[in-house]
């Protein structure tokens, strides 16, 4: 259910290429939650960079929530970026097995799968 990769970059390098990637693709970042940055506020030393990229594409997200409103909970997808042991990784939660779980709706498996494809390309290409 995870997809996760390694990279030989830096972690800011991978942040900045994975943005640069999700605009590439047709997608779009909504939020980006810095982990580190918000535990550090509440007093918690965190001590791995961790950030998780809220992206979307409108098309998508539209076809999705005209077959299924309910499944607003499983929107955006959420691309991470951290650092465990010096290595920085890259990964997601799969939206093919996700909404295979929510849903048994072979359309909306169509749009997962194709979600899915382009969420893994953006991971490669910012890798």
């Amino acid at each position: 259910m995870k997809f996760i990769v390694d990279s030989d970059k830096s972690f800011e390098q991978v942040c900045e290429d994975l943005e640069s990637a999700v605009k590439q693709h047709q997608f779009g970042v909504l939020h980006v939650h810095d982990l580190q940055a918000t535990l550090h506020k509440k007093g918690i030393d965190f001590a791995n960079p961790c950030r998780v990229f809220e992206v979307c594409n409108p098309k998508k997200a539209n076809d999705v929530l005209n077959q299924d409103m309910s499944l607003n909970m499983a929107l955006p997808c959420r691309i991470s970026v951290w650092t465990e042991q010096s290595k920085t990784h890259i990964g997601m939660i799969s939206p093919k097995q996700m909404l295979a779980l929510l849903s048994d709706s072979d359309a909306l498996a169509a749009v997962a799968d194709e979600v899915e494809q382009t969420a893994r390309a953006i991971i490669e290409q910012a890798r």
